[in-house]
């Protein structure tokens, strides 16, 4: 096992959805790939929203996807250890109050907008005198506190984007706790990734802006920078965010029949010079791993090319990867499964194969003649053709007009695998009865 270690840090605020799925994805896959550890870290600061029925559903997500935690933690279980940082970097003059109210931070950034310049806060709370701030707190006003960034180039080497270079100048010092006591997301990770020894953070581009921060936070609490890649952000076919994207969630699509590994294959691949493949098992998919084959382009997700790709990956199934899925034999499974769109369809023709089934007769004459033509068993793929030979130098039919009334028979659909499939499967006395109208 290598020094390798990685985390997946949801809030259990909402369900877990297609974007943070990736994102858990690539965590994991890097990890198995380098022989680390994959660890879930439960960002659960945020009380009024973190929900326990959230978190189960993450963990039976991240469980079925197969993407195994070696380690876990909970924020809101360190808080003393957050404090601890923060006093002390209060003491040391990183960590200062501030008192603005919401609707003046708002109008100092709309006023230095319309100057044509960048909103930064201009650190006016360290201008502050202690007459000033005793009479804020006299009407009431609580400090939030921000993180002083130190100034000089912010740099990194981005698995995904290359170099990556901030002034720290040009970035507003970054509020760490809000005015009720309560961590915003920042400081605590950056402890947390310290203390747990994390060396890769894999995230969404939306972070970049965050990890300039963030490195000045690892600097001065005396930790090491992790490596970071940041992940273009999913978008929707139409080419923008879509508000549904958020909402696709891991649970919805596995009870539509949706198979971990095409989710699994399909975000892995999509965005990259690479084919999107179905890859049948987590570690091929790890060893397949390359950063250097991202694009920077935002990859367009769509549910309806995942379900065309879950098909895809079905009919590739080996019997035994679904062996103890499905009550059939490896003979029905080759049989059938080119027909399937999730492994439960199989389902359905095991019941149209093995249980009594109510014809349509359309053509009784054709049926009833049909059926004195049928040989005698043993049946294999040949006997369709040579019996349907049989039947039209007696009738005549051909095409539809010979099939589709012989389908209806013979399996009550107007559509499926072919019959020369499904005979041998049926068997003569079903089928015999079937073609004379009896339920069979």
């Amino acid at each position: 096992m290598s020094n390798i270690k990685v985390r997946f840090a949801p809030s259990p605020t909402g369900h877990m959805h297609i974007g943070n799925t990736r994102t858990a994805l690539f965590n994991w896959l890097l990890a198995q790939k380098l022989g680390g550890r994959f660890m879930l870290r439960i960002d659960d600061t945020d009380r009024e929203r973190s929900k326990e029925e959230y978190e189960r559903g993450i963990r039976d997500a991240l469980q079925w996807l197969g993407l195994i935690w070696s380690d876990e933690a909970r924020q809101s279980a360190r808080i003393e250890r957050y404090r601890e940082v923060t006093g002390q970097l209060v003491k040391e003059g990183l960590i200062y109050p501030c008192y603005e109210t919401p609707e003046e931070l708002e109008l100092m950034r709309k006023t230095m907008l319309a100057k044509g310049q960048p909103p930064i806060y201009d650190r006016r709370a360290l201008r502050l005198t202690q007459e000033q701030i005793s009479a804020y707190e006299k009407e009431g006003r609580r400090p939030h506190y921000r993180f002083k960034l130190l100034p000089g180039n912010i740099e990194w080497e981005d698995m995904v984007r290359g170099t990556c270079r901030y002034t720290a100048e040009n970035l507003s010092d970054p509020v760490v706790i809000r005015e009720d006591g309560s961590y915003l997301y920042h400081l605590p990770s950056v402890i947390d990734d310290m203390d747990f020894a994390i060396t890769h953070i894999v995230r969404g581009e939306d972070h970049v802006t965050n990890t300039a921060s963030q490195i000045r936070m690892f600097e001065a609490i005396g930790g090491k920078v992790p490596v970071f890649a940041h992940l273009p952000l999913l978008t929707g076919k139409e080419g923008k965010l879509s508000k549904r994207l958020g909402s696709v969630g891991v649970a919805e699509l596995r009870a539509e029949g949706i198979e971990a590994m095409a989710i699994c294959s399909y975000l892995a691949k999509l965005g990259t010079s690479e084919a999107v493949e179905p890859f049948y098992d987590l570690d091929s998919l790890a060893a397949s791993l390359d950063f250097s084959k991202l694009g920077r382009a935002q990859p367009k997700f769509s549910e309806e090319d995942l379900r065309h790709f879950n098909t895809r990956l079905v009919r590739g199934l080996d019997y035994e990867m679904v062996q103890g899925r499905v009550n059939v034999d490896k003979t029905f499974w080759n049989a059938i499964r080119g027909n399937l769109n999730v492994v439960d369809d199989i389902k359905l023709w095991q019941s149209i194969c093995c249980c009594p089934v109510q014809p349509e007769i359309e053509d009784k004459e054709l049926t009833t003649l049909a059926a004195e033509l049928l040989p005698p068993e043993p049946w294999n793929g040949e006997t369709f053709a040579g019996w349907v030979e049989k039947i039209k130098e007696k009738t005549g039919l051909k095409g539809k007009a010979l099939f589709h009334p012989l389908r209806k028979a013979v399996t009550g659909r107007e559509d499926g695998p072919e019959l020369k499939i499904l005979l041998p499967l049926i068997g003569r006395e079903r089928v015999f009865r079937r073609l004379n109208g009896e339920y069979a």
